[in-house]
């Protein structure tokens, strides 16, 4: 197989409010709103080349389940980090760790979305 792109899909408690994060926080463009019965159960947010879908949760494994735990997404990009981060708290976005040199050779911060999905964003690994 070989595969052109990736759309990880959360499921979130509150899918209008999901989608206000990654839009107005995060700084993503919505692409696509799915809606059924007159209704937006869905959405996918694009950054450049990725997207990011959000599916309303229907609770029918309850209204407490953990979402989040044990998964992160990591988005490469060529723009500064910094800068990048910057933005995401001057609109409003708490970030979990500060831009950070990695020992690996990328600079790293990190953040969480409303309902607790981890995501990093990274510059690109440095050639040695």
């Amino acid at each position: 197989m070989s595969a052109t792109r990736v759309f990880p899909m959360y499921t979130v408690e509150n899918v209008e409010k999901s989608v206000a994060w990654y839009r107005d926080v995060f700084g993503g463009e919505l692409a696509k709103t799915f809606e059924h019965e007159g209704k937006v159960m869905g959405a996918a947010i694009n950054y450049g080349q990725v997207g990011i879908w959000l599916s309303q949760d229907d609770f029918e494994k309850g209204r407490d389940r953990q979402k989040g735990e044990g998964f992160r997404i990591i988005l490469e990009t060529e723009e500064s980090v910094d800068d990048l981060a910057a933005g995401i708290k001057e609109r409003g976005g708490e970030l979990l760790m500060e831009p950070k040199d990695q020992p690996w050779g990328s600079r790293v911060f990190a953040l969480a979305d409303p309902d607790g999905y981890k995501i990093s964003i990274s510059s690109p690994l440095k050639e040695e």
